[in-house]
C-alpha cells in the first residue's frame, strides 16, 4: 500500500488536509513561467528576429530537458520529494530575476547576443526545472488518494487556468499594440516575484514518506523492463504521439498570428488568454467525468476536438476563412478546453497504471519519454517551416504555405494519437459514446434543473 501522508484525510476518498497550499503554489507558478515559457517569450524572441528554428528550440528546451529525472529518481528517494522539489524550484528562480534584465541590456548588446544570453539563462531555468520535476507526481500520487485524484488534477488545473489567463491579459495590457524592451523586462521581473511566492506555498504542502518499497530498491534500474510494462508501454506510445502533434501548436500559432494575421502583440496576447477560458470550461464539465467515465474516453474524446481544431487553423491558415477576431476567439477557446482534456487525463492514466513497486522509475520514464518527443517536436516543426521557407501554391480559393502546410501536418499527427488511444488499456473505463451522450444531455439536465416540470 502507498504510505500515508503525514496530515492525511480522514477517510481514503477525501483529499488530504494542507492540499489548498498545492492549489496556491500552482497559481503562482503559473503566474511566473508563463511569462518566460508561453506566447511572452516567443513573443520576445520574435522581436530579436527569431527564426521558426530558434522558436521552436525555446519551446522545446522545457520538455527535452526533463530527461534528466532519469538520474535524478534514485536521489529523490534518498532526499525525499518535498526537499527535492523545493531546492530545484527555487533555484530556477534565480534565473528568471536573470532573464529580467536582458531585454534592458540592448545599449551595449546586439539583438543576437540578446537571443544567445536569453537562450542560456532558458537552459539554465529548465535544467534546474528538468532535475527537480522528479519529485513532483510521485510525492502528489502518494499524497492524494487514487478515487480523488481525478478531482485534485481538476482542481489544480482549474487554479492553474486561472492564473495563466490572468497572467496572459496582464502582459497583453503590458505589451500594448508597440512593446518596446522593458515592457519585456517588466513582464520577466513580474514572474520572478511570482516564482518566489509559489515557494513559500511549496514549502506548505504535506510532506510524504517515500514508500518503502521505493526506497528498498538496490541495483541497477530495470528500465527496459518499465518500458516494457503493456499497459504502460501502450501509454507511452500515446504521450509520445500526442506530444509530436500539440509539440509546435502553442508556439506556431503564435507566430502565423503574429506574421501571417499581422497582429499586434497585445491583442495576440488576449487572444491566447481566453484559451484558459476554454481550459476552465472543460475542468468544470469534465471534473466529475474523468472519475466516472475514466481517462481513456475522455482522451478519445479531447482527440475529435482537436482534430477538427486543426482544419480550422488549416483553413485559416490557407485562405478560406479570414483572421476576424469572433473566429479566433472561438479556435481559442476550444484549444484550451481540449488541451484540458488530454492534459489532465493522461496525467490521471499515468497515476493509475504505474504500478507502486519503482513508482519513481515509472513516472521518470513517463515524464522523460513524454517530453523528449514534447521537446524535439517544436525543433522538428521549426525545421520544417524553415525548409519550406515563402513558397506559395494556391488553386481554387487555397494556399499551402508554410503555415497551413504545418497544420496540415499536425492534424495527422493527431490522427496517429487518436488510434493509439484507442488501444490503452484502462480498468473500468467506459466507452467513448457513452461520454458523448452524456455531455449532449447536459444542456438538456440544465434546463429542467432550472425549469422543473409541473
Amino acid at each position: 500500500m502507498s504510505a500515508k501522508p503525514e496530515h492525511g484525510a480522514a477517510s481514503p476518498a477525501a483529499l488530504p488536509r494542507g492540499i489548498g497550499n498545492a492549489y496556491l503554489f500552482s497559481t503562482f507558478n503559473a503566474l511566473s513561467y508563463q511569462m518566460v515559457l508561453g506566447s511572452p517569450m516567443i513573443l520576445y524572441a520574435k522581436s530579436l528576429n527569431a527564426s521558426a528554428t530558434v522558436l521552436g528550440i525555446i519551446a522545446g528546451m522545457m520538455p527535452l530537458l526533463v530527461i534528466f529525472q532519469i538520474p535524478a529518481a534514485r536521489h529523490v528517494v534518498r532526499v525525499g520529494y518535498k526537499r527535492f522539489v523545493y531546492a530545484g524550484w527555487g533555484t530556477r528562480v534565480m534565473f528568471i530575476f536573470g532573464m529580467a534584465l536582458v531585454p534592458l541590456a540592448g545599449w551595449f548588446l546586439n539583438s543576437t547576443s540578446q537571443l544567445a544570453l536569453m537562450l542560456f539563462l532558458l537552459f539554465c531555468f529548465n535544467l534546474s526545472r528538468g532535475i527537480s520535476s522528479a519529485g513532483w507526481l510521485p510525492w502528489v500520487t502518494t499524497l492524494v488518494p487514487l478515487e480523488v485524484r481525478g478531482k485534485y488534477l481538476a482542481r489544480e488545473a482549474t487554479f492553474n487556468h486561472v492564473a495563466s489567463c490572468g497572467a496572459f491579459l496582464l502582459a497583453g495590457a503590458c505589451l500594448g499594440s508597440h512593446s518596446l524592451p522593458w515592457h519585456f523586462a517588466l513582464i520577466f521581473v513580474f514572474s520572478a516575484v511570482m516564482g518566489a511566492v509559489s515557494l513559500i506555498f511549496l514549502n506548505k504542502i504535506p510532506d510524504v514518506a517515500v514508500p518503502h518499497e521505493e526506497r528498498s530498491g538496490k541495483g541497477a534500474v530495470p528500465w527496459l523492463a518499465i518500458a516494457r510494462h503493456p499497459p504502460f508501454r501502450k501509454l507511452l506510445a500515446l504521450s509520445v504521439a500526442w506530444s509530436v502533434a500539440y509539440g509546435g501548436i502553442s508556439t506556431f500559432t503564435v507566430a502565423y498570428l503574429r506574421v501571417g494575421a499581422g497582429l499586434a502583440e497585445g491583442t495576440i496576447m488576449v487572444v491566447t488568454a481566453l484559451s484558459f477560458v476554454g481550459g476552465l470550461i472543460a475542468l468544470a464539465s469534465f471534473a466529475s467525468r474523468t472519475d466516472r467515465f475514466g481517462s481513456k474516453p475522455v482522451l478519445t474524446f479531447g482527440l475529435w476536438v482537436w482534430m477538427a481544431i486543426l482544419v480550422g487553423w488549416f483553413l485559416l491558415a490557407a485562405g478560406p476563412i479570414p483572421a476576424r477576431f469572433r473566429f479566433l476567439i472561438a479556435i481559442e477557446l476550444l484549444m484550451g478546453f481540449a488541451y484540458a482534456l488530454v492534459n489532465v487525463n493522461n496525467t490521471r492514466l499515468a497515476m493509475v497504471l504505474v504500478p507502486e513497486m519503482g513508482r519513481s522509475h515509472f513516472f521518470a520514464m513517463y515524464s522523460v519519454v513524454t517530453n523528449l518527443a514534447l521537446g524535439l517536436a517544436p525543433m522538428g516543426w521549426g525545421l520544417l517551416i524553415d525548409a519550406f521557407g515563402d513558397r506559395r501554391y494556391g488553386g481554387g480559393g487555397m494556399e499551402l504555405n508554410r503555415f497551413s502546410f504545418f497544420f496540415l501536418c499536425a492534424l495527422a499527427a493527431f490522427g496517429v494519437a487518436l488510434v493509439l488511444c484507442r488501444k490503452l488499456d484502462e480498468p473500468r473505463a467506459r466507452d467513448v459514446d457513452e461520454v458523448i451522450r452524456d455531455v449532449l444531455r447536459a444542456p438538456q439536465r440544465l434546463w429542467l434543473r432550472l425549469f422543473p416540470r409541473g
